[in-house]
């Protein structure tokens, strides 16, 4: 096939990039692949960890897809192997194990949701259980003998932990080491990741010239910030917006992010031309702007990525009935309650109908005057009821559930 020029290539990847390290090795293999008319081998490991993907994965995920645009050969690696020890990147303590159970039944919800962006028939999808699997201790011992303890400790979270007394296990200095072979087996050209995780993939250069292989490109991309303007996108920090989730529920947790970071969404979580970009930027900053309507141009683009035009049309229309007009969505989850049935529990039905994750949550949202009942707020974690018609129950601004007695 015939790629585009280097200039151009850059300039496709650039866009949202931390760093490119080193930028001049990029620029070699780009060109030889130009000349060798041979795609780089372009990789990045996920380990399923949970069962759901979200925006926050998809940034360097749609940036595979353009690598994939570009001709490149992407390998979707799913760390079914170091999904085992657990990433100790960022984490103050050591990781719960997952079981082998857990990660596959991950795996294989993630291997449905890539390609709502990834192209299936040119993306590679491996396990890194392939080769980590089989390698016997004296394997292992080799692996080991290529990388210094003192090397582990420059590594910021193991450097405080280790200072602050709090222990780390063995296996978690393991971890590098065995993301970092994934790339000695694959041969890797470039590897994508976090910048959380900016040393792993440094320790991958390191093992791919330790086995006399040409070091991989880094390639890292900012961590977009989760609904809290805070923190990371996170499903644990429940600041996140999936992408399984239904339209209607993306268009709204998108229009409730905070002003200061809708630029970013739309650098790193949309399609949008870079020129398109530079027209957001500019309205950002025109005091005549309500960011408003631009937040809604961002929902739109987001839902139509994941769900289509057609969805992203209903999605905005929803969303105005709702909030704009204060009417009800015109679809809801629905609660059959049996007359027999005697009170509910407020806090239980919240919980055990998904609109909160826990008992503890639902108490707080109660006493934070979060939840209304037929419009009337309820704040006392031990209200019961017993409904006599069709009700709303209704959570933040965004969760509905209708009652229906039966």
């Amino acid at each position: 096939m015939s790629f585009p020029t280097v200039e151009e290539q850059l300039r496709i990847i650039r866009r949202g990039a931390k760093e490119i390290i080193p930028e001049e090795e990029f620029v070699q293999k780009l060109e030889r692949s130009r000349r060798e008319n041979k795609p780089l081998v372009i990789k990045e490991g996920f380990d399923p960890t949970a069962p759901d993907l979200h925006l926050g994965h998809m940034v360097s995920i749609r940036k595979l897809k353009q690598f994939q645009d570009l001709g490149h050969t992407v390998v979707f690696l799913i760390g079914d192997f170091t999904g085992l020890i657990g990433d100790p990147s960022g984490k103050n303590e050591m990781r719960k194990r997952m079981t082998w159970e857990e990660v596959q039944l991950n795996a294989e919800t993630y291997k449905s949701q890539i390609f709502r962006v990834l192209d299936q028939d040119k993306t590679v999808i491996d396990f890194n259980s392939r080769w980590l699997s089989p390698l016997n201790f004296e394997d292992v011992l080799t692996l080991t003998s290529k990388y210094t303890v003192a090397r582990m400790l420059e590594r910021d979270d193991f450097s405080k932990r280790y200072k602050g007394g709090r222990p780390i296990s063995v296996m978690e200095f393991l971890y590098p080491l065995a993301q970092g072979y994934d790339s000695v087996a694959l041969k890797s050209d470039v590897e994508l990741g976090g910048t959380d995780q900016k040393f792993n993939l440094l320790v991958a250069r390191d093992l791919m010239r330790e086995y006399g292989l040409e070091p991989q490109v880094i390639l890292t991309l900012p961590l977009l910030v989760g609904l809290d303007g805070v923190e990371k996108m996170s499903k644990s920090l429940g600041n996140y917006i999936g992408i399984n989730e239904p339209p209607a529920e993306m268009f709204g947790k998108t229009m409730s992010i905070s002003d200061d970071i809708i630029y970013t969404y739309f650098e790193l979580a949309t399609d949008i031309s870079d020129s398109e970009l530079a027209k957001v930027q500019k309205q950002l900053k025109d005091p005549s702007t309500n960011p408003r309507d631009i937040k809604a141009r961002l929902a739109s683009e987001i839902v139509r990525t994941y769900h289509g035009n057609s969805a992203a049309k209903r999605a905005e229309e929803e969303f105005n009935r709702v909030f704009r007009e204060k009417a009800l969505p015109s679809e809801m989850p629905e609660y059959s309650y049996d007359k027999a049935s005697g009170k509910i529990w407020l806090v239980k039905l919240l919980s055990s109908q998904g609109l909160v994750s826990s008992n503890a949550e639902a108490r707080r949202l109660l006493q934070q005057g979060a939840v209304t009942l037929n419009g009337e707020k309820i704040t006392d974690p031990d209200f019961e009821f017993i409904p006599k018609d069709e009700s709303v129950l209704k959570v933040g601004k965004r969760r509905f559930l209708r009652i229906v007695v039966s």
